[in-house]
């Protein structure tokens, strides 16, 4: 929730002096320009909602590097206090979990339900998930690009990396049944041909930015076809 401050009380002290009363009352006193100048608002600290500080949160996280990043840098590159931060979450192992899950869900879900995608083949159903990855990589760009990089330092980062094994087994299970039902060569194995995919498709964290003058339908299709139909004409 967005933080306010409270107002500055204006009850008079009971034990100011009449001379500091008359102080403080010609100290007060407004000439005409002042009195009829536009009053400028007292800026506030800027506020987040949960989602919002998430998201601002894990840019954070991708651009300085999770384990180099406190939660006094994330307060004051967020410029809002820490206990604005520790009113959403409990810790910053927290906020990390937040910030990747919901790129993994996101992931996992696409290639699940591609996986499970009736009256097509097993290669069509490995194109649909290779497309949808794309697609929910630019959408969840952040997320994904910090899950990519945890390497396993805590419990929470170690459950991440066993959620990727599990995507991971899905695609790998997609490849292998298309190679059986002859949909892709045979002399490469299933391990070999997923983490070639996917290095294609992860490689897009490095480079993609909101700005980039390409939707990302188009570079699902463009990433879809170079892998299964190559660059020739």
């Amino acid at each position: 929730m967005p933080e306010s401050s409270s107002p500055a009380s204006t009850t008079p002290d009971p034990t100011t002096s009449s001379a500091e009363s008359t102080t403080a009352a010609s100290t007060s006193s407004t000439t005409p320009a002042e009195a009829t100048a536009p009053k400028r608002s007292r800026r506030g600290r800027p506020g987040y909602d949960r989602e919002t500080l998430i998201n601002k949160a894990t840019e954070v996280f991708v651009s300085r590097g999770y384990d180099g990043t406190s939660m006094d840098t994330v307060a004051r590159e967020l410029g809002i206090t820490k206990s604005a931060i520790y009113h959403h979450v409990k810790s910053k192992e927290e906020l990390l979990h937040l910030a990747i899950s919901r790129g993994i869900r996101a992931l996992d879900s696409a290639v699940e339900t591609e996986s499970l995608r009736e009256n097509v083949t097993a290669l069509e159903r490995l194109q649909l998930a290779v497309r949808a990855s794309v697609v929910i990589l630019i959408e969840y760009h952040h997320s994904v690009t910090l899950l990519l990089r945890v390497r396993g330092n805590s419990p929470l980062e170690r459950e991440a990396l066993e959620a990727r094994r599990n995507i991971d087994a899905k695609v790998r299970a997609l490849v292998a049944a298309a190679i059986a039902e002859g949909g892709l060569r045979s002399d490469f194995t299933p391990g070999l041909i997923t983490r070639l995919l996917f290095g294609m498709v992860n490689s897009i964290t490095e480079w993609y930015r909101p700005s980039y003058p390409v939707d990302p339908d188009t570079i699902a299709e463009a990433v879809t076809t170079m892998a299964f139909q190559g660059l020739e004409a």
